[in-house]
């Protein structure tokens, strides 16, 4: 039994998401009740890789951006998988359990990267596989009751408003330089049940929220989602995910030199905005152009009705627009609201 089984469950409109509850007749209250601890989301279309041992921490550490050589059990992180440019490929939400590291990843990407991380293990002892048919995964704040022996990946402070993850020292200074302060904060962990259980979780939560409400409360916190913020130049710097997802001082990783150079020397040719619509009828897609007096600036991403923001989304725009300039996506008018300084 999954979210769609359950009374007044709406599936999404398109295809991000789907095979989960968009939301279940009432996405707005869902929101509310989703940021007070009450409510539950259904994630279990999400992807699980499950990775085994003695050397996978060093393994996983060397290739991707994230410090998880000494990842404790219970512990986790955020971590990107880059290219040889320093463009972001993957996003990875990792926790291990002692026994195992788990990856959380988009459904779509999952044959992709058991492929590619099989392709690296040479002669470490690690073993690859995806569990996705036997683990599914579930958010929630830790107030709505998940059991916390679970296994569960826990949002990195910096999206929490809770502080920094420890990310190293480097001439190019603080990760701060990129993010001072989100427009919100998000908190939503991602815990690891087993997919017979999954009816039960479901069906013992305080309430249910769909998809809408978890993206409702991403985007107006200001924390993008690779599969759809980045495209296929973005850069970590230009996410905010300095720090949060990648370590300053550890060894190379590919794509690492990018990333070292752009951070000391460069800035980054783009920044991640908050733009906030002028109305929410149609609204446009992800992927539309943003404009500024018919010139493209940029590619929007995420976009949702907020409960109390009204039409919002996320958008990556060219570093020299000026942040107070009004822009247009699909005939609508937004004002940006910075995330990624553009200094």
């Amino acid at each position: 039994m999954d979210s769609l089984s359950f009374p007044g469950a709406v599936p999404p409109p398109g295809p991000v998401d789907s095979g989960v509850a968009w939301h279940y007749g009432h996405p707005l209250a869902e929101q509310r009740r989703l940021v007070a601890g009450e409510a539950v989301v259904d994630l279990s279309h999400l992807g699980v890789i499950g990775v085994t041992g003695p050397d996978r921490l060093t393994w996983l550490h060397d290739l991707t951006t994230a410090h998880l050589r000494d990842l404790g059990s219970g512990d986790s992180r955020l971590a990107l998988i880059l290219d040889h440019n320093g463009r972001v490929e993957n996003e990875l939400h990792v926790v291990d359990d002692g026994e195992c590291t788990w990856l959380i990843v988009e459904p779509d990407r999952v044959q992709s990267l058991v492929n590619y991380l099989d392709s690296m293990r040479f002669l470490l002892r690690v073993e690859v596989q995806d569990r996705s048919a036997d683990v599914a995964v579930v958010g929630a704040d830790p107030r709505a009751g998940v059991d916390p022996a679970l296994a569960h990946w826990r949002v990195p402070a910096e999206f929490r408003g809770t502080g920094t993850t420890p990310s190293g020292a480097d001439a190019g200074g603080d990760p701060a330089k990129y993010v001072s302060q989100r427009p919100g904060v998000y908190g939503v962990d991602e815990w690891l049940v087993p997919r017979d259980t999954l009816a039960t979780v479901l069906s013992g939560a305080p309430s249910l929220a769909g998809t809408w409400a978890l993206a409702a409360h991403r985007v107006g916190a200001g924390v993008p989602r690779v599969a759809i913020d980045a495209d296929s130049r973005s850069l970590p710097h230009e996410l905010g995910l300095i720090g949060a997802a990648v370590h300053l001082d550890k060894g190379c990783y590919r794509g690492q030199e990018s990333v070292a150079r752009t951070h000391n020397m460069g800035r980054p040719p783009r920044r991640l905005v908050q733009l906030l619509f002028d109305d929410g009828d149609n609204l446009p897609e992800p992927g539309a152009e943003v404009t500024v007096a018919g010139r493209r600036v940029g590619r929007l991403g995420s976009v949702v009705q907020h409960v109390d923001l009204g039409p919002v989304g996320l958008a990556l725009v060219k570093r020299n627009v000026d942040p107070e300039t009004e822009v247009q996506v699909a005939g609508h008018v937004a004002r940006q609201v910075e995330i990624v300084s553009s200094n």
